[in-house]
């Protein structure tokens, strides 16, 4: 039975021409050998599978070539070529840093680099890994780096550039290999399979280029993989179901729900694509692609980008008309934000399925009012519409009726649904106090409600309000208080006493009693002013609250009482009286406040 070799080694490139998708490096490795201008250290870097050691090879086999050709490559006729393809060569040594990264290994090539060739020119060291190599490595291995004999050219590859020590780059030339695009791996393929008479589709080798990620040994290492799967014959069918790839398929029928508002059937196809066996992060990144992929589809100028199959293509053309960029873009912002939240996230199915209804919704007539591609609208709408406040006097208004009928239960006031019907009412909505005989809190008034009525009112004089015969006091807590105090602070006062309008922002009531609250100042001008304004406090509140009976009182604080703002400074000092520890940390680490 003949020795089987892997694609990968069979059709290695072993001249710079043959080498795929890194024209711009080979083509300056070519016009420094014609030029003669070498350099001693070259350091070569880039992803795996890409072709940093075979280039080394090449260029070591170059320039020792004795009788090179006219485009500058290597004869493959001479002794020096020859003792090179059959691996006898000494002036050509593999270094493996990965397994020979002490200070004693580099020793040892240092000593080896004294001796001059035997044939041809130069001696070529590879050291391939180079950054697995040790602190004292490198640091041995400096000075030889930098000044070598005429005869030795050092040739590092590695796929971790930063790892490597920043007087190690100083001393070499850098050479940044690029991953392999998909047209330039499937062109390959198409290579090897016509050298060995493989029947294979052009879909089929689109996928193993993806899949390989931009590296032609992991490519063919995938294609002799699906070439023993399909026994020679490689179809888009046999790649997907060999290498367990979600087909193109799903992601358009997706596509096509999303479009039609069918959230079953989006969640019916994400079940089955659970049932192969794939994975949910796998896959909504899958279907982020295709949202991408149909947003460069719908401009010509961009359709380059697209790396897929010509049959695929036509159908993300043919797709890509049906969706509008506002669609893709929203669904494109929902995908990526399940993809970040997916590990965090102990209900990961619950987490895709909910994004899969987001994107089905993305349509309706109503999705900015949903959710559009960005997070839900923090809001509940309530049950009963609220009607615009019109100014009355008090007899239009009937006074005497303030509190309207309180909700049965917590649900009739609001309703987590966003399309449940709202009955409507003629009376104008109250939000309900808490009578005197009952136990509980009483509830805010809406802020807009009355402001018509208020802004009527002048400053300078109480409101006035007009009470029935049955009126009755409702009971008020000092939260209630101290949110319509604000309120007056905020609305009742005129531009030009913003200034005090701040100071009784600062103020805090007190409840002394069911219905006597008292305001501390700092100074007898604050409360000369606080008097002389309690009237229309008073007369806020008790309508406000409906109450008859509330009564303000001013009083000056002690000096203890007042507490000032700290700087940070002395609030530190504060807490290292506390806690001693807070100052011998700052001791011992030499911290300052900032």
């Amino acid at each position: 039975m003949e020795n089987y070799i892997v694609s990968a080694r069979k059709y290695r490139p072993t001249t710079f021409d043959s080498v795929v998708g890194q024209r711009a490096l080979t083509t300056t490795l070519k016009n420094a050998i014609t030029t003669g201008k070498l350099a001693h250290a070259y350091l070569f870097c880039g992803p795996r599978g890409v072709g940093k050691t075979t280039c080394a090879r090449i260029f070591a086999k170059t320039i020792n070539c004795l009788h090179p050709t006219q485009d500058h490559e290597a004869c493959n006729a001479c002794e020096s070529c020859q003792a090179f393809n059959e691996q006898r060569s000494y002036n050509i040594h593999e270094l493996d840093a990965a397994s020979n990264n002490s200070v004693d290994d580099i020793r040892s090539l240092i000593e080896q680099v004294r001796i001059p060739p035997q044939i041809g020119k130069y001696k070529v060291y590879i050291i391939d890994e180079v950054h697995m190599l040790s602190q004292a490595a490198f640091n041995a291995f400096l000075k030889t780096l930098e000044e070598p004999p005429h005869h030795a050219i050092f040739i590092l590859a590695t796929t971790e550039k930063h790892k490597i020590l920043p007087t190690i780059l100083s001393r070499c030339q850098i050479y940044d290999f690029n991953r392999i695009n998909v047209q330039d791996t499937v062109e390959h393929l198409q290579y090897v399979a016509g050298k060995e008479g493989i029947q294979a589709e052009v879909e089929a080798l689109n996928v193993i280029a993806q899949k390989a990620d931009g590296g032609m040994r992991d490519a063919l290492s995938i294609f002799d993989q699906v070439v023993s799967f399909t026994n020679g014959h490689i179809t888009y069918k046999g790649v997907i179901e060999n290498l367990n790839v979600l087909d193109y398929e799903y992601y358009f029928k997706l596509t096509d729900c999303f479009l039609e508002n069918k959230v079953s059937d989006a969640i019916l196809l994400f079940n089955d694509i659970l049932k192969k066996g794939f994975d949910g992060n796998h896959f909504m990144t899958g279907l982020a692609s295709h949202f991408r992929d149909l947003l460069v589809s719908k401009d010509a100028q961009t359709l380059p980008l697209l790396e897929v199959g010509a049959s695929i293509r036509e159908r993300y053309q043919e797709q890509a008309r049906k969706c509008e960029a506002k669609f893709l873009y929203r669904a494109m912002k929902l995908c990526n934000d399940c993809d970040m939240n997916y590990r965090t996230s102990k209900n990961k199915r619950l987490l895709v399925e909910l994004t899969l209804i987001q994107c089905a919704q993305l349509t309706l007539p109503d999705a900015d009012d949903l959710v559009g591609g960005r997070s839900p609208k923090r809001q509940l709408k309530p049950l009963f519409k609220q009607q615009a406040v019109q100014t009355a006097t008090p007899s239009q208004s009937q006074t005497g009726n303030v509190a309207a009928q309180a909700p049965t239960s917590a649900t009739e006031g609001y309703t987590g649904t966003r399309k449940c019907p709202l009955p409507e009412i003629k009376t104008e909505r109250k939000i309900p106090v808490i009578k005197a005989g009952n136990i509980g809190i009483s509830m805010r008034r809406a802020l807009a409600e009355n402001r018509e009525k208020q802004k009527a009112t002048p400053v300078n004089q109480p409101t006035t309000v007009n009470y029935q015969a049955d009126y009755e006091d409702y009971m008020f807590n000092e939260k209630d208080l101290g949110y319509y105090w604000r309120e007056f602070s905020q609305q009742q006062l005129p531009p030009e006493e913003k200034a005090n309008s701040a100071r009784m922002m600062n103020l805090h009531p007190k409840l002394l009693n069911d219905t006597t609250f008292e305001i501390g100042v700092d100074n007898e001008v604050v409360k000369k002013y606080m008097e002389k304004l309690a009237p229309q406090i008073q007369a806020h509140l008790r309508e406000r609250l409906h109450n008859r009976k509330i009564t303000m009182t001013v009083r000056v604080l002690a000096p203890k009482e007042v507490i000032r703002a700290y700087s940070p400074s002395e609030r530190f000092v504060l807490m290292g009286k506390k806690n001693p520890k807070l100052l011998k940390l700052r001791e011992v680490f030499k911290l300052e406040l900032s």
